[in-house]
């Protein structure tokens, strides 16, 4: 019961603010689009002015900074020692409401909650591997993500100009550390545009320990090529990229991948399902499959849900055309899956404690 609950509450504060599930599903349904759209056309100063990264209050998460969310571990785990490395960290949408098409910087209420959360649950895989920047940024709104429309990429667009002006700032106060880069959803979506603009073919990329592009599908073909990075071919590899899709059985994807099957990828071409890439969390391998013994740690709750410790062998997974396949003794989530199976709210939670042993031993490639 204790981890039913404890996921039941990851789903109220993230499953209506995992945009990126969203945004390729394009359910067509009118009355969502109505009562989820912002109001009106795009207007930037409707977010307010763009953010000054020097400033420590635009930072979830960076060194130094108090109460850092991504700092957390869950109880039982062994703090160690911190990694060498420098982590970008992107969260995925929190903001619900339909007033703007871009989130203020610093929202407050419910929408900060959402975002630590996040960055707790999230970013907090990373935390042995070395420092966290985590940016605040004025997100596109969950709305953004309904329909295709002008407004809809400007919001984005606007997004990631701050991921833009984040990341460089990161790079210049992380000086010449290895550099693994992670988000989730929107966050994902961000970090494709990033890798893009700013790794592929740049000195950069040769520090690039590992990049997390979570939550959001990935070409082989029409993606992939265009982000200066391989996929992970090997556990013990550095500079490559993972990422996977989780559903459980039996998946349908056809929410997912409708949209997504044809569509421009950012390499040139058309994207199709069978080039999705999948690399298992638990192997460190695309295309693999691992039993629940090879999951060192699912994030399971204390009984006032303050906390979390890790189970060990609860969850296993297989990659199966391009979609991560869950089974084992998987947490009762019941109705809270997203429709097809999708365990899409869950991509981290499920496999936390082989996301943080992934990214240490990477960055222990990376320095060999």
């Amino acid at each position: 019961m204790c981890a039913r609950r404890f996921l039941m509450l990851i789903f109220v504060f993230t499953l209506l603010v995992v945009a990126g599930a969203f945004a390729i599903f394009q359910f067509g349904n009118r009355v969502l689009i109505d009562r989820a759209v912002p109001k009106g056309h795009f207007a930037a100063a409707a977010a307010g002015a763009g953010p000054d990264y020097r400033l420590a209050a635009n930072w979830i998460a960076r060194p130094g900074l108090a109460d850092d969310p991504s700092a957390w571990r869950p109880d039982g785990t062994q703090r160690g020692g911190v990694g060498s490395a420098a982590i970008f960290y992107v969260h995925p949408t929190t903001y619900l409401y339909t007033d703007r098409w871009n989130a203020p910087l610093q929202p407050g209420g419910d929408t900060e909650f959402r975002t630590r959360l996040f960055a707790q649950s999230q970013a907090s895989a990373f935390n042995g591997s070395g420092a966290i920047w985590a940016p605040r940024y004025r997100q596109a709104a969950f709305g953004a993500f309904l329909l295709s429309s002008a407004d809809a990429q400007r919001a984005l667009d606007l997004a990631y100009g701050d991921v833009l002006a984040a990341f460089d700032e990161f790079v210049r106060e992380a000086g010449n550390r290895p550099i693994i880069l992670a988000g989730h959803s929107q966050g994902a979506l961000q970090l494709m545009r990033l890798l893009r603009e700013r790794v592929a073919g740049r000195p950069i990329a040769r520090r690039v320990v590992a990049a997390y592009v979570v939550g959001w599908p990935i070409s082989r073909t029409a993606d992939l090529p265009a982000l200066g990075l391989p996929a992970c071919a090997s556990a013990n590899q550095s500079g490559c990229i993972l990422s996977w899709l989780t559903f459980g059985e039996p998946a349908n994807p056809d929410l997912v991948l409708n949209s997504y099957q044809g569509s421009a990828g950012l390499a040139g071409g058309k994207r199709r399902r069978e080039d999705l890439l999948c690399v298992n969390p638990l192997t460190g391998t695309p295309d693999a499959a691992a039993p629940p013994q090879a999951n060192p740690g699912t994030l399971v709750p204390t009984q006032d849900l303050k906390s979390a410790t890790l189970q060990s062998g609860l969850v296993g997974g297989r990659c199966d055309k391009g979609l991560l396949i869950v089974g084992g003794d998987l947490p009762p989530l019941g109705p809270f899956v997203l429709p097809g199976n999708n365990y899409h709210v869950y991509d981290y939670a499920l496999f936390w404690g082989a996301i943080r042993a992934d990214a240490e031993r990477r960055l222990a490639a990376w320095h060999r």
